[in-house]
């Protein structure tokens, strides 16, 4: 993100103050972190973007709780942070419906808002099951809360997290590692603990919901996430109206940190086909 200006600035929502980075000009899109992790996360899609699709502004967010945003103080739910990110959308001045890219719990929060056109004009779900936390994977993390509640990110908690979040080729490569670990770092541990009830232990299933997203929606799932395989993408694809799926290998739940090049020619072509002007896919590393 060298070559471009980015502003730093605080919101107010419901769940607090979060922490926004704006990069570019041009029409709103905004881009939402996964859980547990920052903004930061998206760093090497941004100038990718930026580069393919001139005349945007692309707006990062750290989710409540997460990140350098307030701490989260209560439970909450996605649903909430949805109404979160609505008041996000008016503090940013958002006058005209703007692109969703949301990782994960970015792409739950994209669920919610993508069933009102007059705010979402386009939508990005990655790594985003519609379906709660598979029960196996709920009694883990079950026994992993307390820790995370009583001592914070020790190093049971931080190699779970880094377990669910990347490739074991990733979570061995120091620069993308570093990415998770510091953003496991920002939060305080209760807020921590919070945010993991809220919008992880507590997620529900949307696919009913699906029916209703009227927008241009792409889900990306990777090859590695067993909660939302490419045939888990494809199906949910199948009950949205105007969604279509794409498959990314190498990666796990942060496809946006392991694989930005590919998440960026993803999204590239997607507007591009929603748009009409034509990013410029050659700008983009093969």
């Amino acid at each position: 993100m060298d070559t471009f200006t980015e502003r730093a600035e605080r919101i107010d929502t419901r769940l607090g103050s979060l922490a926004v980075r704006r990069v570019g000009t041009g029409e709103m899109t905004v881009l939402w972190s996964s859980m547990f992790v920052d903004s930061h996360t998206w760093d090497g899609v941004v100038p990718l973007l930026l580069a393919g699709a001139p005349g945007r502004e692309l707006v990062l967010i750290d989710p409540p709780g997460l990140g350098r945003s307030d701490p989260l103080s209560r439970r909450s739910s996605i649903p909430e942070a949805a109404d979160a990110a609505r008041d996000a959308l008016d503090e940013l001045g958002a006058t005209a419906p703007v692109d969703w890219v949301g990782n994960a719990f970015g792409g739950h929060v994209g669920y919610q808002l993508a069933t009102d056109p007059s705010r979402i004009r386009t939508l990005v779900a990655i790594s985003a099951p519609t379906e709660p936390v598979p029960a196996p994977l709920r009694r883990k993390i079950a026994l992993l809360h307390p820790l995370l509640r009583l001592l914070g990110v020790v190093r049971p908690v931080r190699e779970a997290v880094v377990s669910a979040m990347l490739t074991d080729a990733s979570a061995a490569t120091p620069g993308i590692r570093d990415v998770v670990v510091d953003s496991l770092n920002r939060p305080t541990r209760a807020s921590m603990s919070h945010a993991l009830r809220s919008f992880i232990i507590d997620r529900t299933d949307v696919t009913d919901r699906l029916p209703a997203i009227g927008v241009p929606s792409l889900f990306i799932a990777s090859d590695d996430r067993g909660d939302w395989s490419a045939e888990e993408a494809r199906r949910a694809a199948a009950s949205a109206p105007h969604a279509a799926p794409v498959t990314i290998a190498g990666a796990r739940t942060l496809i946006p940190l392991e694989q930005p090049i590919a998440v960026a020619r993803a999204i590239l072509a997607f507007w591009a086909a929603n748009e009409g002007a034509g990013p410029r896919l050659s700008d983009i590393p093969a």
